[in-house]
């Protein structure tokens, strides 16, 4: 078993000095959790392939003033820019026009207050994650859609729960769906899920 090369660094770290370090070393993933870098696996293929798929459709429905990317980090915004930071990177993210262009200038990340959507395929060893831990981090930083993708198991139905804000009780679920998903927030969308493995 190879380790996974560990940038120098010094913690806990801010948004800035994570920004800092650069692109992740070839076969790493990093995110920054409370100041502290946290790494997961590389994704399987029938992760990517629903991956790719969906930020196609979704690509093919969004409004104009959106655009779709997978895989960037995004600024929680939980804390002050001097304190130990949050940076996620969803799998897939829709973002308002505005804020892609500001990063585009700015350089940086993303902001939470960019983000309309953010989206998280389920892999193996990421369900706690996924549907605990980034469910009330992606709630407290105000974004207002979390959908969950859930491929289960080879054979398995893909499931999507859709969920919202609520105001103080963070996010609402809409209850887990299979075969078509259809919606009309954050933009009106329909998916069939079982095209996306």
């Amino acid at each position: 078993m190879t380790a996974l090369p560990l940038p120098p660094q010094r913690l806990p770290l801010t948004v800035a000095d994570f920004v800092a370090l650069g692109e992740d070393p070839e076969g790493a993933r990093y995110e920054l959790q409370d100041g502290n870098l946290v790494t997961a696996a590389g994704p399987f293929p029938r992760h990517q392939r629903c991956l790719l798929r969906l930020g196609g459709r979704l690509e093919a429905q969004i409004p104009d003033d959106l655009d779709v990317f997978p895989d960037l980090d995004v600024d929680l915004q939980l804390v002050s820019p001097t304190q130990p930071g949050t940076v996620r990177r969803p799998d897939l993210l829709v973002v308002n026009r505005a804020g892609y262009e500001r990063r585009e200038r700015e350089g940086g990340v993303l902001r939470a207050s960019e983000v309309v959507l953010a989206v998280e395929i389920v892999s193996p060893g990421s369900e706690r994650t996924d549907h605990t831990v980034k469910h009330l981090e992606y709630a407290d930083a105000g974004i207002p859609y979390y959908w969950v993708v859930d491929l289960g198991e080879p054979g398995d139905r893909v499931t999507l729960t859709a969920h919202h804000l609520a105001g103080e009780f963070g996010y609402v679920a809409a209850g887990q769906v299979a075969g078509a998903f259809t919606a009309t927030e954050p933009f009106p969308v329909r998916v069939d899920l079982d095209a996306l493995v």
